[in-house]
């Protein structure tokens, strides 16, 4: 049992690092692309040069916040149907090999042939 949660928490350090990383990712791409329109409006058009310096340093964080929220949410979707996909391969292997054994393929056998495979058991009973 302490193996699939040494391995469970590993999984959760992998999204969180991988959630993380994506979300600066986005963060800096939502402030330059928030600068870079405040810098483009501020010269184009006079209703926005006219506002004050703490307005538009509100809308350039709000393009970052939103880069940061849309990048890092999409990293984890897309991290958790890796790992589904990959979850999913390795219980379909499991119940075609324990069909092959004769054995019904409930959750406690796939359990037991996750440890026979990883060398911990011997025994599908």
């Amino acid at each position: 049992m302490s193996t699939s949660r040494s391995q469970l928490k590993e999984d959760v350090e992998r999204a969180y690092a991988v959630q993380t990383r994506s979300g600066i990712e986005g963060a800096l791409h939502g402030a330059a692309i928030g600068v870079g329109l405040a810098i483009i409006t501020h010269y184009t058009w006079p209703f926005f040069r006219r506002q004050t310096f703490q307005f538009k340093g509100f809308l350039v964080c709000t393009c970052t916040v939103f880069g940061l929220i849309i990048n890092a949410e999409r990293a984890l979707q897309e991290y958790e149907s890796m790992r589904r996909l990959e979850e999913n391969a390795v219980r379909k292997e499991a119940r075609r090999d324990l069909a092959r054994q004769g054995i019904i393929p409930t959750e406690t056998a796939i359990t037991k042939w996750r440890k026979n495979r990883s060398g911990e058991g011997k025994d599908y009973h």
